[in-house]
């Protein structure tokens, strides 16, 4: 069992900065893929980024150049680094973790970009 705690959320201006942090609890962090997703008003959830547990990154076409994804092993700990931010960045954003068919999510945090 892997309970996922997102932070980091709150109300920025268009072109600032937010970092995301996810603490997991529960045993091998390191050995699952990690990802954040978002999800609009009235819109699907989408993948923002992901890394595997060998390191290797995925980002949503949307966000390249302007989010960074990275996880800290040690401190059973995922982030998102988030610059740049446009309006159209606004979203519940959700932590993720799987390990084949073991899937968990996070309770979400509310990212607004608005000035």
């Amino acid at each position: 069992q892997v309970q996922l705690v997102e932070s980091g959320g709150g109300l920025v201006q268009p072109g600032g900065s937010l970092r995301l942090s996810c603490a997991a609890s529960g045993s091998d962090f390191s050995s699952y893929t990690m990802a954040w997703y978002r999800q609009a008003p009235g819109k699907q959830r989408d993948l923002v980024a992901s890394v595997t547990s060998g390191g290797s990154t995925n980002y949503a076409d949307s966000v390249k150049g302007r989010f960074t994804i990275s996880r800290d092993n040690a401190q059973n700990t995922l982030y998102l680094q988030m610059n740049s931010l446009k309006p159209e960045d606004t979203a519940v954003y959700y932590c993720y973790a799987r390990r084949a068919f073991l899937t968990y999510w996070g309770q979400g945090t509310q990212v607004t970009v608005s000035s």
